[in-house]
């Protein structure tokens, strides 16, 4: 009895789901602000004296690709999953909430203020310091968000190792997932609310961002509460194994790593970056009010927050996990290649699609995360998540910023009310691409799985001795 008491919020249900209600609220907070710029592109391109900031479809992509800058160059992504497996998830997830916040600040600072058309060349290129600052910004949010995603992985499976880590995975990015959802459907109403602003929903979006922040700090009064009565109730534990650099070489010999950050920048590459173009190409294709615009889009999303655990919880029972990885890439192909045939132009296909990539959307995230940990050992998962998200960061840095220049230099069909229109066939082949070598390497992991036995198809939840001597006992009284 003693020692259940000690250990009540380590093996208490209450808690443990507690726990992630706050890790998966904060994550919520900061994907709103990820994705809000996506359905006011439109207003972001509309004319100075429109009251826009007169944006190309290619500084749009600058913007865009800002989120993986300071990831990719400068390595922060990969040096937050060294200081994840130093120092632990509460020092480094509050780290990671105020880079958030204050990239936010700098974000909105930049959208703002006016700079009296101020330009700077920037690599020979030049830009206006909107653009720049309101960049800068973002590429510092992107360092946040990005670390705190792996932080709440880490989280979770502390919390969660051995029982529901597949289902919790998938919850947490179902609220990701409405956050998302919630700034591509609500961002231009709140714009059109302030008079078309577009520094109002990002500053609505710093206040959000302030309450995930207290909503982290509950989490971390938990963990240490959790981790003292560990201490209390342990007489002689094993110190774990201490992360060293080393560790990164050892992660990266693995083919299964290498595989499953592949399907990770691919099938991601092939997701969010469509959804920063996705509300234009309802504008372009569809002929979708730019008011309603993100309304369609936005299912993808909110699609995501019953089928995300659903899936998770079969694989968490039943196993499947590279299966499940693959029929999501197939499923991936199908609808962006849709997207691609001009003719295919009706606002009920587009929703139809959407919603079939929402699932596929929910397939793939759902078993591939909680896979990690059956590859890569506890002490080195901070950095091996880093590891994944970097790579993963390249395609969220490259590919909107890639569609960018397309769009500009392949696809504008015209110009209305000084902006130009865009045929969206390339764009949509491309991301067709993504999926194809998606569901390539998802064919791969599949049987690196079966050579090493990482046990992909097999569930995740384990069964207590206890229950598995009961088990036994009975079948031996039966024969």
């Amino acid at each position: 009895m003693r020692e259940q008491i000690q250990r009540k919020l380590s093996e208490s249900k209450t808690a443990r789901w507690s726990v992630l209600a706050l890790v998966a609220f904060t994550m919520l907070c900061g994907y709103f602000i990820t994705d809000m710029m996506a359905p006011l592109q439109d207003l972001l391109q509309t004319p100075v004296e429109g009251g826009g900031l007169g944006w190309t479809a290619n500084e749009y992509g600058k913007f865009t690709s800002a989120y993986g800058w300071f990831n990719v160059f400068f390595l922060m992504l990969i040096f937050g999953g060294m200081i994840l497996d130093k120092m632990g998830v509460r020092f480094t997830g509050l780290m990671a909430t105020s880079i958030m916040l204050i990239g936010v600040f700098i974000k909105w600072f930049g959208v703002s203020h006016d700079f009296g058309g101020a330009t700077v060349s920037v690599f020979g290129t030049e830009w206006g310091y909107p653009l720049l600052v309101a960049s800068l910004g973002y590429a510092l949010f992107g360092v946040g968000i990005e670390i705190a995603g792996i932080t709440v992985s880490k989280i979770i499976v502390k919390w969660f190792k051995g029982k529901e880590m597949a289902l919790a995975m998938g919850l947490e990015m179902a609220c990701a997932r409405i956050g998302t959802g919630l700034a591509i459907g609500i961002t231009p109403l709140l714009s059109r609310a302030f008079g078309n602003s577009i520094s109002m929903p990002i500053f609505i979006g710093l206040i959000l961002l302030c309450i995930g922040l207290l909503s982290f700090i509950v989490f971390v009064i938990m963990d240490i509460k959790r981790d003292a009565e560990d201490a209390a109730s342990t007489t002689e534990e094993e110190p774990e194994e201490p992360f060293r650099i080393s560790d990164i070489f050892d992660i990266i010999k693995l083919k299964g790593f290498w595989y499953m950050a592949l399907l990770c920048v691919l099938f991601y590459s092939a997701v969010f970056p469509f959804l920063k173009y996705a509300p234009s190409l309802m504008i372009n294709k569809f002929g979708i009010d730019p008011e309603l615009s993100g309304i369609i889009p936005a299912l993808l999303p909110f699609g995501n927050i019953l089928l995300t655990p659903f899936f998770g919880n079969l694989y968490d029972r039943k196993g499947k996990g590279a299966t499940i990885m693959i029929i999501g890439a197939i499923m991936l192909i199908f609808v962006h290649l849709m997207f691609s045939i001009p003719m295919l132009n009706n606002w009920l296909i587009a929703l139809g699609l959407i919603i079939l990539l929402g699932v596929a959307f929910s397939l793939v995230p759902s078993a591939m995360w909680p896979s990690v940990p059956k590859i890569i050992p506890e002490n080195k998962l901070g950095t091996a998540y880093a590891l994944i998200f970097w790579v993963q960061n390249w395609g969220l840095m490259g590919v909107p910023y890639m569609i960018g220049l397309v769009l500009d230099k392949y696809c504008v069909t015209g110009l209305v009310d000084g902006k130009p229109t865009y045929d969206y066939t390339i764009p949509m082949m491309i991301f067709t691409g993504f999926g194809i070598l998606a569901l390539l390497i998802s064919l791969l992991l599949k049987r690196e799985d079966r050579i090493k036995g990482y046990g992909l198809e097999l569930p995740n939840i384990q069964k207590d001795a206890d229950v598995v001597l009961a088990e036994e006992m009975i079948g031996e009284g039966q024969r």
